[in-house]
């Protein structure tokens, strides 16, 4: 054990070292103005879009947690936990090229541009609200990720992850969050796909694992259609609201790169789905060699520690530890991003002179630490990683759903559809919420409830002022009406 513990140790500090690398890289190297700094000045190909929109998706959720699924009640059909994410980048590839199309760095600034001042700047707090949650949970998962690994004790790994993650991420800004995606990505993917084949041969081979999984264990669609249907729905509204999503869209060098990345990135998670359901299996399969109270999101490092070679579990480490902080690093400049161009720059006052470039790139990285210092008192508070993702998921993407997806292709809404619709989405998943205690109720997750109210109200108010004969709101493009057309 000793050994397995000084290889993984060896494995983390060479992976935050790389990450420190890169952000210093590319911070000298690359950042020339804000555009380069917030969405990589729009000049970003399919491989690298892909890559990063399939690592922000790949949390410690979708690993360790996926294998905990898969070792609990799910079985076999826990696949879909991260399968049903890869379906709905599908539908999101219509919409990608019109989130390319606007031009724009943030989606609070196409609600605004559409739908008004106050539509834009709700759902900028909405989304700032979300993401310091988000960016907490993700410093907490990190750094819980290097104390399993080494030991060191969990407040001060909590610390070193923050300051890794704000170093590179503040550094190098999203060409360096890209790059960073796009290696934490394949570390995910060939770290699981090595570790993968060990653990099965490891746990006597999969003729033997099989033949000690009970029959429903083995059935793919276990969990039932409803709830199967359920998550594709969930995924879909969170990417298209998604802000760290629609910044990667917005990084494209052109629309075809958009579509290209959205599909390219369903078939990269539909390949890295079927790993961690195959080890949660193999844990169930030799349950009795496990520690009898071992806990579900444990149960992946626990079989590989005693079912595979040393250097597989320091290559599993790898793949983990990368999956938990592919996440955070998103969030986090996204949140400053949010921050900056649609509070401070929007109401900056007109009687004062305009920031420089270069003053925009330094106040965003300044906001940048400040709100990582914030989320990181936050995760050090213990509270659950759970708890503070699902309120963040929903009340980020239930409101400003339809204002924005809708808002995209609408291009006769009236102008109270858009805050109208962010409001009562809002009140919708908050109610859901409560009433589900954040599952399915009624077979319905509450960001789909709150996303279906506002989509709902969105057109049960243009319905109205139509028949009003209320004028539109303004293009979502900053070409007009042309552009719009073009994109439809």
């Amino acid at each position: 054990m000793e050994g397995v513990n000084a290889f993984s140790i060896i494995i983390v500090v060479a992976y935050l070292i790389g990450m420190l690398l890169i952000g210093f890289i590319v911070g000298k190297l690359n950042i020339k103005d804000s555009k380069d700094y917030m969405i990589a000045g729009r000049r970003m190909g399919l491989f690298m879009v892909a890559f990063s929109l399939s690592a922000n998706n790949i949390g410690g959720g979708s690993t360790t947690g996926l294998a905990g699924k898969a070792f609990g009640t799910w079985g076999m059909s826990a696949i879909w936990y991260v399968l049903a994410a890869s379906v709905a980048m599908i539908p999101l590839a219509y919409f990608a090229p019109k989130i390319r199309k606007t031009m724009s760095i943030t989606i609070p600034e196409v609600i605004s541009r559409r739908f008004g001042t106050v539509s834009g700047t709700f759902s900028a707090v909405l989304n700032i609200l979300a993401l310091f949650c988000l960016t907490s949970s993700q410093i907490a998962a990190s750094g819980s990720v290097v104390y399993v690994l080494t030991g060191i004790p969990l407040n001060v790994c909590i610390l070193i992850a923050a300051i890794v993650i704000i170093v590179y991420t503040t550094m190098g800004g999203m060409i360096a969050d890209q790059i960073s995606d796009l290696v934490q990505f394949i570390v995910i993917l060939a770290g699981l796909a090595i570790a993968t084949p060990f653990v099965i041969s490891g746990c006597g081979g999969w003729a033997a694992v099989s033949a000690a999984l009970p029959a429903a264990k083995l059935d793919i669609t276990g969990i039932g259609w409803v709830v199967i249907i359920g998550y594709i729905f969930n995924y879909f509204c969170t990417f298209l609201s998604g802000p760290e999503m629609v910044s990667r869209f917005e990084s494209c060098k052109d629309e075809k790169t958009a579509v290209g990345a959205s599909l390219l990135s369903a078939l990269l998670m539909a390949a890295m789905s079927v790993f961690p359901t195959l080890i949660g299996l193999c844990a169930y399969a030799v349950k009795d060699t496990l520690p009898a109270d071992i806990k579900n999101n444990a149960v992946m490092m626990a079989v590989t520690n005693t079912h595979a070679p040393a250097v597989i579990t320091g290559v599993l480490s790898a793949a983990i530890i990368a999956a938990t902080m592919s996440s955070a690093d998103s969030n986090l400049l996204c949140m400053s991003t949010i921050f900056i161009n649609d509070i401070v720059l929007k109401f900056r006052s007109k009687d004062k002179p305009a920031f420089s470039e270069q003053q925009i790139i330094r106040a965003t990285r300044i906001f940048n630490v400040v709100f990582a210092c914030v989320a990181t008192v936050i995760s050090l508070a213990n509270i659950d990683i759970v708890t503070m993702n699902t309120f963040a998921f929903a009340i980020r993407c239930a409101g400003p759903f339809a204002a924005y997806g809708l808002g995209l292709v609408v291009k006769k809404a009236v102008k109270a559809s858009g805050i109208i619709s962010i409001i009562t989405g809002t009140v919708g998943v908050i109610i859901w919420q409560i009433l589900s205690g954040g599952d399915f109720y009624l077979g319905i997750l509450p960001v789909v409830f709150g996303c279906a109210v506002g989509t709902v109200t969105f057109f049960i108010v243009n319905f109205i002022g139509w028949g009003m004969k209320l004028p539109p709101a303004p293009s979502a493009y900053p070409e007009g009406e042309e552009a719009e057309e073009k994109a439809a």
